[in-house]
């Protein structure tokens, strides 16, 4: 197999490289370097850098505001970013041009994509995204937040829980049940609704750190026009699963080129703390090296479906869960070569956006405890591990459905 890529995808690598010499200064060590604040100024400067230069939106059709370029093109451009150390997207980009704004190129209406995806591009419109809810996280077939029918518009009444930047955003998009009488994973519907309206409450949730990332969000009879179902009305289940594609399609390009760089700093780290010596670190490093390079063929398999618009299997379900456990063990074996020292957050404090795979990261006890604090997390949303590995149980190996809580 040739994994070679064609010479307009490397012509196109050169073209991004010189972008990142022209509009980086020349002591860049990655966003992961700057101190929280900084980090925050310089993505939000970024953001406006990229629009202004065409690559936001990179394969989206010149008529809805993108650069009408290939898929490939997009991976090229986030690999060399990745490298780089500067995001590919913002946190609210992650909700607003990744997930729904792709899924409105394949999914939506014509109408919808011509209204929506412009203003996604320029920042007018900020997107985050209704799914989980107390009774229904990583089981999102359960959920019950309603949707009715009156008149033009969709009445929503419900809530949703762990909403990412929902304070922030002017707009969601929410599975929301419009049949009651259909089975688990139908009468679903796939909805856009306006944030700023009387109807809805957003309260942000206070995490152990200190930050609020995350929301609870109320919906009184909040409304919504019925056009804006994405996809068939009861048919929104197929819509979630596209999305998913989406969320994880170029990030099987990306991916193991984030964690190989945290895997150097995390033998760098062990090499500073004197542990190369011990037989233990050293097995154990060892089988962090090897799960990287499995990530990266696995990564392949995904990238090649994504390339040729195919619907994401369970192939999706295999990479979520391996790259979340690898970041979650290197982390913690991060912190275990630390001992004692990683209990005293000398240096910037763990902050919301930083992850210990961005380049130019220092090797602090607030960094890796920080990082191990988002990697444990990373286990349980977009699919918790156990989630995962049901999924991956029952269409491969062929295993019964996981029975549900017995009533006492």
């Amino acid at each position: 197999m040739d994994i070679r890529y064609p010479p307009e995808a490397e012509a196109f690598r050169k073209r991004i490289r010189s972008f990142l010499d022209d509009h980086l200064p020349e002591d860049w060590r990655g966003v992961g370097a700057l101190d929280p604040g900084d980090a925050e100024t310089f993505t939000q400067s970024w953001r406006r850098v990229l629009h202004e230069n065409g690559l936001l939106g990179l394969s989206w059709p010149r008529e809805y505001g993108g650069a009408g370029l290939s898929k490939l093109e997009q991976v090229v451009l986030a690999e060399e970013f990745t490298r780089a150390g500067v995001p590919v997207y913002s946190t609210s980009d992650t909700f607003s041009i990744k997930m729904v704004g792709n899924v409105l190129l394949r999914l939506g209406t014509e109408a919808q994509r011509r209204h929506f995806l412009p203003r996604i591009l320029s920042g007018e419109d900020v997107w985050c995204q209704g799914y989980s809810e107390p009774d229904a996280g990583s089981d999102l077939g359960s959920l019950t937040t309603r949707a009715e029918r009156d008149g033009d518009d969709w009445v929503i009444t419900g809530q949703k829980i762990w909403t990412t930047r929902a304070q922030f955003a002017n707009w969601i998009f929410l599975l929301a049940r419009t049949d009651v009488d259909a089975p688990k994973h139908r009468g679903i519907t796939f909805l856009l609704c306006p944030l700023d309206q009387p109807g809805i409450e957003i309260r942000p949730i206070r995490q152990m750190g200190g930050d609020s990332d995350f929301n609870e969000v109320f919906f009184n009879e909040a409304r919504t026009r019925s056009d804006l179902a994405v996809g068939q009305v009861n048919g929104g289940w197929p819509v979630a699963m596209a999305l998913l594609g989406f969320e994880r399609g170029e990030e099987s390009a990306t991916n193991p080129i984030a964690f190989r760089a945290e895997y150097d700093r995390l033998v760098d780290l062990a090499r500073e703390r004197g542990r190369t010596g011990d037989p233990v670190i050293r097995d154990r490093l060892a089988a962090q090296f090897a799960r990287v390079e499995i990530m990266r063929f696995l990564g392949y398999r995904i990238l090649t479906d994504f390339l040729q618009d195919k619907a994401p299997g369970t192939d999706s379900s295999t990479i979520k869960l391996y790259w979340s456990e690898y970041h979650r063990d290197t982390t913690r074996l991060a912190v275990e070569i630390m001992g004692a020292e990683s209990l005293v957050l000398s240096g910037r404090p763990p902050a919301r956006s930083f992850r210990a795979d961005d380049p130019g990261a220092p090797n602090s006890s607030a960094s890796w405890v920080g990082a191990l604090f988002n990697a444990v997390a990373g286990t349980i949303y977009a699919g918790s591990s156990e989630i995962q590995r049901n999924i991956l149980g029952e269409a491969i190996l062929g295993l019964p459905k996981e029975p549900g809580p017995t009533a006492r």
